[in-house]
């Protein structure tokens, strides 16, 4: 798996998509410094593992949720070894079993596709169709890992930057829960 040198406060050289042309926007506007390494698709978390080693910390795992009726849609970013059990999840934040949403929807809400999910995405959000959830670890680290809408590049990043500079800019708030 190609894997790039850490780089800081650089973009990846050449054309961007437009989504993760938006999110390093985004990050520069707000003046939230942050580590990059890029690397073939690191789209699962096994691939993110090599990643995790560039950059120093592990990568969060962050899925896409939707209730039954597919009426509410989280954003859960947990720690990458924790286990996932959508009852207790359901249970804590009031909603009706959860599974993961449809792909169309990631693409619709945060301008993001499978395997690069990210809270970048919530940028793309103006709705606010998104709640994002996060693992109280994850909540409550110095550092954030996350990819800038595409996951051939990985980010770290200050967890206080993103939730005191890059949340309060789109609007969005943080539930924290227990996994």
């Amino acid at each position: 798996m190609y894997l790039s040198p850490l780089f800081h406060n650089t973009r990846p050289e050449g054309p961007l998509l437009p989504q993760e042309e938006a999110a390093f926007d985004m990050l520069e506007r707000l003046a939230i410094d942050y580590d990059r390494v890029s690397s073939d698709p690191a789209d699962n978390m096994e691939k993110c593992a090599a990643v995790s080693a560039v950059l120093g910390m592990p990568i969060c795992k962050n899925l896409f949720l939707c209730n039954r009726q597919k009426t509410k849609f989280y954003l859960l970013a947990m720690g990458p070894d924790k286990p996932f059990h959508t009852k207790d999840l359901s249970h804590q934040i009031g909603s009706a079993r959860l599974s993961f949403a449809p792909e169309e929807e990631l693409w619709n809400l945060l301008h993001c596709t499978p395997g690069s999910a990210t809270v970048l995405g919530l940028m793309n959000d103006h709705e606010h169709a998104v709640t994002l959830l996060m693992e109280r670890e994850v909540y409550e680290a110095e550092w954030f890992s996350c990819h800038p809408c595409i996951c051939t590049s990985s980010l770290k990043l200050r967890t206080a930057d993103l939730l005191n500079k890059f949340l309060p800019a789109t609007g969005h708030t943080v539930t924290v829960v227990d996994l």
